[in-house]
């Protein structure tokens, strides 16, 4: 499986958001991640992003699919979705995935942490982890926060992904790029899959994007700065790590 992370930045423009799609979704991948709110960056912290959602048949989404169909591929990208379905019309913290896959995944985990409340501008998602079929490969899809919290990323190996991909625009701060890195190197290990984690770049987020193999390795890692990672996923390899650490098989709860 080809996969391109692309470590790009959102503006608080979403009309320039959306025209950069077409410039940093390249050809020839079969999977493309993008950060976490990439239609439209948080702003402020505690700024209410409600104005600026949009419905997952909105101007971001099409553009998603446009692109994602022009470059014959499966991109991942966060926005605000606008809400009729939480009980108070409060937006979803969302990726979309669109192209050779379709689905939706709102973001199950708020960070209400490090002096932060998402919580206060934004709804949780329902428990229902999101697995996608790319290439015949099966996907699981997680956010930021999420990653801090082992059983989704247990739900989603058992509901059979090899892959998991986390956009995120992971806070700069102390401990932090340690954390995201630690974090996403445990997901890998302890469930014997691909992890794939895309943030924004600094200086606001942590940047940092990387792939972590079945067995822990670092395959690829940016720096803070903007990038654009390229590589390679060998699925033959998750097989190969569960014969060598069969720690599914061997779990007792």
């Amino acid at each position: 499986m080809r996969v391109v992370l692309v470590q790009e930045a959102s503006s608080l423009d979403a009309a320039e958001n959306r025209e950069r799609l077409g410039t940093l979704v390249p050809e020839g991948a079969d999977l493309v991640v993008l950060p976490e709110a990439f239609a439209r960056d948080f702003g402020e912290p505690g700024s209410d992003v409600a104005p600026h959602a949009e419905p997952l048949d909105g101007p971001f989404t099409a553009e998603v699919e446009r692109v994602a169909r022009a470059r014959g591929t499966t991109v991942v990208a966060g926005m605000f979705e606008r809400s009729g379905g939480s009980s108070d019309g409060t937006p979803y913290n969302t990726v979309v995935v669109r192209g050779g896959a379709h689905a939706d995944y709102r973001k199950i985990h708020l960070y209400d942490s490090f002096g932060y409340r998402e919580s206060d501008v934004l709804a949780p998602g329902p428990w229902e982890p999101l697995t996608v079929e790319i290439g015949g490969t099966t996907v699981g899809v997680m956010t930021c926060y999420d990653l801090r919290f082992p059983e989704l990323a247990r739900a989603l190996v058992d509901r059979g992904a090899e892959v998991l991909v986390v956009p995120a625009a992971w806070v700069a701060g102390p401990r932090k790029v340690d954390h995201w890195a630690t974090l996403l190197r445990a997901r890998a290990i302890e469930n014997t899959v691909y992890v794939v984690g895309v943030g924004q770049p600094g200086p606001r987020y942590t940047g940092h994007s990387m792939v972590v193999g079945p067995l822990g390795d670092v395959l690829v890692e940016a720096g803070a700065e903007a990038a654009t990672l390229r590589v390679e996923l060998d699925l033959p390899a998750v097989a190969e790590a569960r014969r060598a650490n069969p720690s599914l098989a061997n779990r007792r709860l």
